[in-house]
């Protein structure tokens, strides 16, 4: 015989409202003022993954290449790189109006205090995010998965890259899924010199087959002026510089008169 009263419960105090903060809702100034050193970090790496998803799929069309935020006590910047700035700003900058008006709904950022800034990247070739979605829509429109890759690398490297590699995988053209890499130049695969010299990018296409995935790794070479490639040189670089021209020796005073001339 089973207990009827045991699962009863005794009604309590009503619970309070949710408020926007409970609800992740809660404005982002007002949510980093008291927050610990290692929730702050893991706020802001959620803060930039859900802008950068946001970005990749309402300018992918439009060569997005990453976003950047830099905050001031005044402001926070929000900085889209793309390679056609043009189409992110819209008619009259209205897009980016849009864009500025989610963000800031969604963030909770008081009015004024969050600016979208659309930059241009300088040279298309050396983004793996741009040619990641480059090829992405090639594979869409149905270009052979061999020719649409090779073209894609001869890009890269005609663009002053030192290396690249483009990984493709999935139902390529039987069911069975498969692997396949295409490389060209020099690419290293670990070590600090590898954070700082290759760019990565991954892409998901929704074939009708199946979904592939790409990958685009560049690497980049070295540049001194730190704006096509790294400025710190490889670790393993070694630089042989020219023999100086040897100083003449000096005469003894005693060896300076005619008899020895």
């Amino acid at each position: 015989r089973v207990d009827q009263t045991r699962g009863s419960r005794t009604k309590g105090p009503p619970t309070p409202p949710r408020s926007a903060a409970m609800d992740g809702q809660a404005p982002r100034s007002a949510a980093m003022a008291n927050i610990s050193k290692k929730r702050k970090f893991v706020a802001d790496g959620v803060f930039y993954a859900e802008l950068n998803e946001l970005f990749q799929r309402e300018l992918a069309e439009d060569g997005y290449a990453g976003v950047e935020i830099r905050t001031t006590p005044m402001r926070t910047e929000i900085i889209i790189r793309a390679t056609r700035t043009q189409d992110v700003l819209g008619e009259q900058g209205r897009r980016i109006r849009e864009l500025t008006s989610v963000v800031q709904k969604r963030f909770g950022f008081a009015e004024g205090r969050v600016e979208l800034v659309a930059e241009r990247v300088e040279n298309r070739g050396l983004c793996a995010q741009t040619q990641a979605e480059s090829l992405k829509y090639k594979l869409l429109g149905g270009l052979a998965v061999r020719r649409a890759c090779y073209g894609v690398l001869r890009f890269i490297m005609e663009s002053g890259a030192k290396g690249a590699e483009v990984i493709v995988s999935g139902k390529l053209r039987a069911q069975r899924a498969k692997s396949q890499k295409f490389r060209d130049g020099y690419m290293i695969k670990t070590g600090q010199s590898q954070k700082e010299y290759v760019d990565s990018a991954v892409r998901h296409v929704l074939m009708r087959q199946g979904v592939l995935g790409v990958k685009v790794a560049i690497m980049l070479d070295h540049d001194p002026t730190g704006k096509q490639g790294p400025s710190t040189p490889l670790s393993d670089a070694v630089t042989i510089h020219e023999p100086k021209d040897p100083a003449p020796l000096p005469v003894p005073a005693a060896m300076a008169g005619p008899a020895y001339s």
